[in-house]
């Protein structure tokens, strides 16, 4: 059985020069991004475009010694995917072109796509509160919520790698949701589009 290393272990490895701990980090976390990416863009070459960017902002990141969010690496990957996201879409949004035709009509330039693109960006939005929600999860819930929800494990592997039983690791995703909702009623946050 294969060992288990933390995320913030690979990080150390990779800033003092091994750089198979990097290759495992993108592997780890390859599919995660390039879902999210995609699920925004709904292009394979765009997502494969901005993941590269992503890691290449990762990677000058920590080569300059920037990075000081220990153990909250994936968030903070998904928080730079976000922000190229945007940038795309910023980059994209020309005004569309009517070429060919001497009639106008309003409604070849209002589009469902920008409709899709808003919802992108509203939906970007709400998963980047709700990272900073889980954040304020004391770290026991925290690190059950990010294994079952972001890493799609079971409660048998998150009890092995936590090395606590099922039922506490139930208990503790239980208590991280109840935790949530309770913040999300006391500041009455809407994660809803």
């Amino acid at each position: 059985m294969e060992v288990f290393v933390d995320d913030s272990v690979l990080i150390k490895k990779y800033i003092d020069g091994d750089e198979r701990a990097l290759a495992t980090l993108i592997n780890r976390h390859n599919s995660r991004i390039s879902g999210f990416i995609y699920s925004k863009v709904g292009n394979r070459n765009i997502t494969e475009d901005i993941f590269q960017d992503t890691f290449i902002k990762v990677i000058k990141t920590l080569k300059r010694g920037a990075y000081s969010e220990e153990g909250k690496f994936l968030p903070w990957v998904m928080r730079i995917a976000h922000n190229l996201i945007i940038d795309h879409f910023r980059k994209t949004s020309r005004m569309p072109r009517f070429e060919g035709s001497d009639t106008f009509n309003i409604f070849t330039v209002v589009s469902d796509d920008k409709l899709d693109i808003e919802s992108q960006l509203i939906k970007n939005q709400i998963d980047c509160d709700l990272n900073l929600l889980i954040e304020e999860l004391p770290n026991d819930q925290k690190q059950v919520l990010i294994m079952r929800i972001y890493k799609d494990m079971s409660f048998k592997e998150i009890s092995e790698i936590t090395g606590v039983s099922i039922n506490t690791a139930l208990g503790r995703m239980r208590y991280a949701l109840i935790n949530l909702r309770k913040v999300i009623e006391k500041h009455n946050i809407a994660l809803t589009m």
